[in-house]
């Protein structure tokens, strides 16, 4: 699951923020910004329900095309590639304008996930979803960009809401149609059926593009333009560095361990780069809101990874059962959500940066029973519900708050911080998880399933610290 973060301006992609909204130069008219509304919410919605969907058919996959080893580097793949698409379409989209990102991102979201649906082995399928993760990052971008240009500020809030909500529907629905569909048919046209949506919808944007208003050119700023060349060069050299350590998790001989070392130094270079200073050290305030949602994605990702495995492998549920279990995470995320945001009193909101990280935590640890010998799924249920009602009480509050502490003119950049943490969080933690499964896996039993469950919960145990740092409100 993708962030469902409701505070609308939180949830734009980072480059996104930094690139826009830009003050529309037109007037546009109501119904291109109509058709819009309608395109932009047609696309998200199929990514939201194409990244769900997945999640619950990787077990019928591994069980068809063999490569247990690579499972974590299937579902980290996209994350790492990502990583650098949102970068790359940042800085493009400034340069150049929207356009040129959107085409490439709808052509190569679509590449990806025909490559994976028709993938002969797990490595195929792996690259599939890379190809099919950074096209995911060069299209989601544009779409803020567009908004940013095209819709009259006050109508933006409007929009920024839709497109929170684009990811409710497909939580409720996504994992019942895909079990549905790999069930009573092949896993495969959960990959082959998302492009021909996707195409279909894209094209409506297709004539919006010649109302976008054309880049204003200034004069060249030699900071600015060092700016974005370091920041590329340190996305790129993160979402390497993730794809480097998550391969090595799954070869645990010379090769895995040149790769983890070369992992583990690439992010010691550029993580000083995308960072607030402080965040690795949980320095108060903004650093360790930045941290805390980090660690939140780690241990949800790696976590909701794991469970419909563990209850298609070793419990025997069918692809759409398993589904179910991220189906009611979705619905208590939105409700932990719709909670947070009507808690207006400051120390009230205080308590929800640490309250919702516990809640992740004490609902993986439960869920991880379920992995023990004789551990009933209905641990996996219970706790499962309660660890989405944590991440939708805690994850739109740091949003907020990181917003609130930091002067205006700062919002893109710790917009951008948000959102690389996000996805660095998502896949270091699977890539470590990943590790620790891959080398439990082959001992028999339900130890890998309980180890990486309960790194999962030990990383949400991480973030109720760093979420207890984050009110300090120091302005970043």
């Amino acid at each position: 699951m993708s962030a469902q973060d409701g505070t609308g301006v939180a949830a734009a992609p980072a480059d996104a923020r930094s690139a826009g909204p830009r003050p529309p130069r037109d007037a546009q008219p109501p119904q291109v910004v109509r058709l819009l509304l309608i395109a932009s919410v047609a696309l998200i919605t199929l990514a939201a329900f194409e990244a769900l969907a997945v999640a619950t058919v990787m077990p019928v996959v591994v069980d068809d095309l063999g490569g247990l080893h690579l499972y974590a580097v299937a579902a980290g793949a996209p994350l790492a590639a990502q990583l650098v698409a949102t970068a790359v379409s940042g800085a493009w989209s400034d340069a150049r304008g929207p356009r040129g990102s959107l085409l490439a991102g709808v052509l190569l979201f679509c590449v990806g996930l025909v490559v994976a649906g028709l993938a002969p082995a797990m490595g195929v399928l792996a690259v599939g979803r890379a190809v099919q993760g950074f096209g995911a990052g060069l299209l989601m971008v544009p779409l803020y960009v567009l908004v940013g240009s095209m819709v009259p500020a006050a109508r933006q809030p409007r929009f920024f809401a839709a497109f929170a909500a684009a990811w409710v529907v497909p939580g409720l629905v996504g994992p019942a149609i895909a079990g549905t569909v790999a069930d009573a048919a092949s896993w495969r046209w959960v990959f082959l059926g998302v492009p021909v949506l996707t195409l279909a919808s894209s094209t409506l944007l297709l004539p919006l593009l010649r109302h976008v208003p054309p880049v204003r050119r200034g004069r060249p700023d030699a900071v600015a333009r060092r700016r974005t060349r370091t920041v590329l060069l340190a996305a790129t050299g993160a979402g390497l560095a993730a794809a480097a350590l998550q391969v090595a998790g799954s070869d645990g001989g010379t090769p895995g361990i040149v790769l983890a070392v070369a992992g583990v130094a690439g992010l010691a270079v550029t993580m000083r780069l995308l960072l607030p200073a402080g965040t690795l050290r949980l320095r108060a305030g903004v650093p360790s809101a930045v941290a805390c949602r980090g660690l939140l994605h780690a241990a949800f990702v790696s976590a909701e990874t794991f469970l419909p495995l563990l209850l298609v492998r070793v419990h025997g549920w069918s692809a759409r059962e398993a589904g179910l279990v991220l189906t009611v995470s979705s619905i208590t995320w939105a409700v932990g959500s719709a909670v947070q945001g009507r808690v207006r009193e400051p120390r009230r909101r205080a308590l929800l940066l640490w309250l919702g990280p516990l809640l992740l935590a004490a609902g993986t640890f439960v869920a991880a029973v379920a992995a023990l010998p004789g551990g009933g799924t209905w641990w996996a249920v219970v706790g499962w519900t309660v660890a989405g009602g944590g991440m939708g009480l805690v994850f739109p509050a740091l949003s907020v708050l990181a917003l609130q502490a930091t002067p205006q003119a700062e919002h893109g950049r710790v917009s951008s911080s948000l959102q690389m943490s996000d996805g660095l969080g998502a896949a270091l933690g699977l890539a470590v998880a990943g590790a620790v499964f891959t080398a439990l896996v082959g001992t028999g039993g339900t130890a890998g399933y309980l180890a990486g469950l309960l790194l999962a919960a030990v990383l949400a145990l991480l973030a109720v610290w760093a979420g207890a740092r984050a009110p300090h409100l120091d302005r970043g």
